[in-house]
């Protein structure tokens, strides 16, 4: 899958990015309220959510091609994976601000798990 094979490096690329903007002020212990406030935790999973999610969208872009899955469902899969990618660092940095927005996760995690479970379920496939 094309798509995921280039966005996933888009993503690694905009982890990059996050990684350098966050570490410019890393040195000031106060910075968002010190190194283990809620806010700085969060900007830092939504800056490894990147690198992570895109390195698996280019792992599914690798292995599909070898999916035993019909196209609709390949297709579903695919754009599982981007929608978590997408919207899980939206969903830290939403969540770094306003505690009471942790629900939003399910968006993501349901995007991932649904991804995952059909790629699972190609391998299990006889």
């Amino acid at each position: 899958m094309l798509r995921n094979e280039v966005f996933g490096w888009c993503w690694v690329l905009a982890g990059l990015l996050a990684g350098l903007a966050l570490g410019m002020r890393f040195h000031l212990e106060d910075w968002l309220g010190g190194y283990g406030s809620h806010r700085r935790r969060l900007l830092r999973l939504g800056h490894i959510s990147f690198l992570g999610l895109g390195l698996l969208n280019i792992a599914f872009a690798l292995c599909g091609t070898q999916l035993r899955l019909p196209p609709a469902r390949l297709a579903v899969a695919s754009w599982a994976f981007i929608a978590g990618a997408v919207t899980m660092p939206a969903c830290c940095a939403l969540m770094a601000w306003r505690r009471d927005l942790h629900l939003a996760f399910a968006v993501p995690v349901t995007s991932l798990l649904l991804g995952a479970g059909l790629v699972v379920l190609a391998y299990l496939r006889p």
